[in-house]
Parts: structure tokens; C-alpha cells; sequence
């Protein structure tokens, strides 16, 4: 899964090398915290949030097939 995050992430951003994804794993959740470089956090929300929403709703997708619940964090 983070994988996947740092995939999309980097296609979306100006400086893709700025991009980290770090996962805290619970019993049935994992978090994952994606920080963008400075002036891309822009691309990652997108307009009015859609983008952010396309990449959280692929993630519930992914990890309801794990049978684990995923929260994504978007920080700069």
C-alpha cells in the first residue's frame, strides 16, 4: 500500500524526490502519513479536494481487501 501511495503521489507533484510515505501499523488500522514538498501540497488536495478524495477512496479500496482500515495523512 505505501508503495502504491508514493506511486501517485510522485505523478502528481513538481518534486517527486520530496515525497516520503511513512506507515504506522496497527492491529486493524494503518496510517499513513504522505509529506510532499514545499508549494505541492497543492496537487496532492487538488481543486476543492478531489484529488486528495480520489487518493483516500482508492486506499479504503485496497485495504478493505486486507481487511484493514487505512487513514491517509497529507502534510507538507
Amino acid at each position: 500500500m505505501k508503495e502504491l501511495i508514493e506511486r501517485i503521489a510522485k505523478a502528481l507533484v513538481d518534486f517527486p524526490e520530496m515525497v516520503k510515505v511513512t506507515e504506522i501499523q496497527g492491529e486493524k488500522t494503518a496510517v499513513f502519513e504522505l509529506r510532499v514538498g514545499s508549494g505541492d501540497l497543492g496537487k496532492i488536495i487538488g481543486k476543492e479536494g478531489r484529488t486528495a478524495k480520489a487518493i483516500r477512496t482508492i486506499i479504503t479500496a485496497a485495504s478493505m481487501k486486507a481487511g484493514k482500515r487505512a487513514v491517509l495523512e497529507i502534510l507538507e
